[in-house]
């Protein structure tokens, strides 16, 4: 088969290292790919949300399966877009339609999906502009910590949590009424803090059968200690010591059979990737948010551990086939390091000169936010690179995940050391 992946980022580099194992795959194109992707598939400078230049590419190419990865073109409707086009309607295309994908593109949408299938989750309302001066005098009857989050997409960065109340209503009038967010935060929902511990759970669907892939453990903030700014991801792990059978079944329970079913219920075909953002309060998972795509740098964790053909995966997902198919999981440790530009998440740097360590087994580095120019590669981004150890343990996954950091050169490299560590403790306890 020749494959498109669509994107450019650590999450899309793993998703074709793990394509280009199968022994199916013919060609392998990624759209715009990084200097990580360059080395085994062929790079294309096409634009995620360029609909008519991927459907060049599609049809020169004679491409037989696109991978959607990242949430963009699948908000802006790219599935639609392929089953509306007569040339393209014979295409596979992994990812789901405009109307799937509000799941992830409105969090008013998905929380009130979540409340109609009885998906537990945290009690929250909804303001706009028109009704912001309601929204203030909502918070004055609230608790703290309080969390804010844009209706829209925000690249990550959409969701604020402050104890304080003042800073609560300054934030909901910046979102509101200054468009901090530009349209993303349009609507704005108030929301009910949840504290336990995070994970995410990671769903393949083929409309009515599912697989849960492995789960992970993702580390947000710029600092260590969780402090500082949000980021898209400094670093996760997977398996995640306290998502135990138990827990997991409660998840696939109480959550998983329940959004499937809510999908189907609607109408809505969904074939592809549910990322759920799960809370652990007291061993009850309660769901965050959704997203309609694999996380980063969570992918760099899982599907390094997947040990099935993922194309035959993909290719059964988007033909309704998945009960078809059987996945096998390496039980070994991932653990993943992001390293990023100095400066990041706020104003950093590109174009650094870049050099890498020997490849050794256990060790994946996955590129992000690189470039290669004139044989060189160069960063390119704010999250330059995830780089993965996979390890009997957790302790030497995390070795390994560390070690491949501080190998990797350029100008004014920064990454977080305490990844994983929190878990350690947990183990050790």
């Amino acid at each position: 088969m020749n494959i498109l992946v669509i994107g450019s980022g650590g999450r899309e580099h793993a998703i074709s290292w793990k394509l280009a194992q199968s022994e199916r795959c013919d060609k392998l194109f990624v759209a715009p790919g990084n200097a990580g992707t360059a080395s085994f598939a062929q790079n294309v400078e096409v634009g995620v949300t360029d609909f008519q230049g991927i459907k060049q590419l599609v049809l020169s190419e004679k491409i037989d399966l696109v991978v959607v990865g990242p949430e963009a073109p699948l908000v802006e409707g790219i599935v639609d877009f392929f089953k509306s086009d007569a040339d393209l309607q014979s295409v596979l295309i992994l990812g789901p339609d405009s109307e799937g994908a509000k799941l992830e593109g409105s969090k008013d949408f998905s929380k009130a999906f979540m409340q109609k299938h009885n998906v537990p989750t945290a009690f929250s309302k909804t303001f706009t502009k028109e009704t912001a001066l309601e929204g203030l005098a909502y918070l004055d009857t609230q608790e703290g910590p309080y969390v804010l989050k844009a209706d829209g997409l925000a690249a990550g960065k959409g969701v604020i949590i402050t104890e304080s109340r003042e800073e609560a209503k300054e934030q909901l009038k910046a979102m509101l009424l200054d468009a901090k967010f530009g349209e993303a935060s349009a609507k704005v929902l108030v929301e009910q803090f949840l504290s336990g511990i995070e994970l995410s759970v990671f769903v393949l669907s083929d409309g009515k059968n599912y697989v849960i892939l492995p789960e992970a453990k993702d580390y947000k903030r710029i600092g260590e200690g969780d402090t500082g700014l949000n980021t898209g991801g400094m670093g996760a792990v997977s398996p995640v010591p306290f998502a135990d059978a138990a827990f997991m079944q409660k998840v696939d329970e109480q959550v998983v059979k329940p959004t499937m079913a809510g999908l189907q219920s609607e109408g809505i075909d969904y074939k592809g990737f549910i990322f759920i953002g799960l809370m652990n309060m007291d061993g009850e998972p309660y769901v965050i948010e959704y997203n309609v795509r694999m996380g980063d740098p969570e992918t760099e964790v899982v599907f390094p551990r997947i040990e099935s053909d993922v194309l035959d995966l993909f290719e059964a997902a988007t033909k309704g086939q998945l009960n078809q198919e059987s996945l096998e999981i390496n039980p070994k440790t991932a653990v993943t390091s992001v390293v990023v530009a100095g400066g990041y998440p706020e104003a950093y740097k590109k174009g650094d000169e870049m050099a890498f360590p020997e490849e050794m087994e256990g060790r994946f580095m996955f590129h992000a936010g690189t470039v290669l120019k004139e044989g060189k590669v160069l960063t390119n981004g704010g999250r330059v690179m995830a780089l993965t150890g996979m390890a009997d343990t957790l302790e030497l996954a995390v070795e390994k995940s560390q070690a491949l950091a501080s190998e990797v050169k350029f100008n004014d490299k920064y990454y977080r050391k305490d990844i994983g560590q929190d878990l350690l403790a947990l183990i050790q306890k």
